[in-house]
């Protein structure tokens, strides 16, 4: 695993490792697979696309790893695929990123992947199609100038044209803004077009940072997040900002996710979650900085349970001695695999992507539920 466990987006790469590790911990305590414990060796890449390399070379070449998983952020992975395609006759395969991104669910680096969550393509999708049926037609962007933004930028476009539209404004960032940024400048040239919302496509620091410099403005228009900027993350940075000046950011916000809410438990995956974290995920020692607070519940640690669930399901049906040779063929040929979630799970020589299904969540002050309704945003 490469991740960012340092720096402004830390929590996803933590939280991610630390919902893995909740689900193998106790897999591990009774044996493991065939006797055998699995272990995620983690390396921090700072959110940095060079440092996601030279991991993806120490993993493969040093340590000799049997596959990669749970990579997070689509500059890193997109950096990665040429590395991947150069790995191709060694059968090294890339599972599960943290990224919904495009160019490693399409040719030439489709088959180094496989990829369980829905893609931004869709997120962006669905975000679009409930705001103009709600008659919020006028939609702004605000994205990560890299690869991520990028893609969830085409994304909206896209989705906007199937409606006849166009993007009514557009502002960017860096990658690497830190909570703290102004972002003033970027909220302006937005607010000067007069959308009905803005679509979010960052990361949780500079997206907690322009709802509070738009909040701070007056400026209350919707702003919608895709599943990349952490939800429950994203909380703890409004709360950040608005406890000292007690004032609450937490309105007017939808997100946009590619897993279950982490609070319903009638899915048995979600149960099974909430008692693997309850139990172990105080315990993980994760490769975060000492001064972190893990996050009891959240988007981003249940998909990275879901993505150790699935990774299990897959070794157990590739016997006793898994090797990189039998991977493929193991993983394409499952169909229909109920993991708990209430849709079922496939995989297929042209289909290297497990789930479609998309999310909405909104916030009830500094909770994050799920959204049952859009009326609320009737232009």
């Amino acid at each position: 695993m490469s991740a960012a466990f340092t720096g402004p987006s830390r929590a996803l790469g933590i939280e991610l490792y630390r919902g893995s590790m909740a689900y193998l911990e106790a897999l591990n305590r009774a044996g493991g697979i065939n006797g055998q414990p699995i272990v995620i060796r983690a390396y921090d890449d700072e959110d940095d696309p060079t440092l996601a390399i030279r991991n993806t070379i120490r993993l493969v070449d040093d340590d000799n790893v049997l596959l990669l998983m749970n990579f997070v952020g689509t500059p890193m992975v997109t950096r990665v695929l040429p590395l991947l395609k150069s790995y191709q006759k060694r059968q090294v395969y890339l599972f599960f990123p943290f990224s919904g991104g495009q160019p490693h669910r399409q040719p030439p680096y489709f088959d180094s992947v496989f990829n369980l969550r829905a893609s931004y393509r869709e997120e962006t999708q669905g975000l679009v199609d409930h705001l103009v049926r709600v008659g919020r037609t006028r939609i702004a962007v605000f994205y990560q100038a890299d690869a991520y933004g990028r893609d969830g930028w085409e994304g909206v476009r896209d989705a906007l044209a199937r409606h006849g539209l166009t993007i009514a404004s557009e502002a960017t960032y860096r990658r690497g803004t830190t909570l703290s940024a102004s972002l003033k400048p970027q909220m302006d040239i937005l607010r000067a077009a007069h959308p009905h919302a803005i679509v979010a496509i960052g990361s949780y620091a500079a997206s907690a940072a322009l709802i509070r410099d738009a909040r701070d403005s007056g400026w209350t228009v919707p702003i919608a997040n895709v599943s990349f900027v952490g939800s429950e993350a994203m909380v703890d940075s409004l709360r950040q900002l608005g406890t000292p000046k007690a004032v609450d950011y937490t309105s007017n916000l939808i997100m946009s996710q590619v897993v279950p809410y982490h609070g319903d438990v009638s899915l048995p995956a979600v149960r099974e979650y909430r008692e693997r974290m309850a139990e172990f995920g105080a315990q993980i020692a994760h490769p975060g900085a000492s001064d972190y607070r893990p996050i009891p519940y959240s988007s981003v640690s249940l998909e990275g349970f879901l993505n150790a669930k699935m990774l299990v399901q897959i070794l157990k049906r590739m016997g006793s001695v898994p090797t990189r040779e039998r991977i493929r063929e193991t993983v394409e040929r499952i169909r229909d695999l109920d993991l708990g979630i209430g849709s079922p799970i496939s995989f297929g020589p042209a289909q290297h992507q497990g789930s479609h299904r998309v999310y909405y969540a909104t916030l009830e002050g500094t909770r994050v539920v799920p959204l049952e309704s859009w009326d609320r945003w009737t232009k």
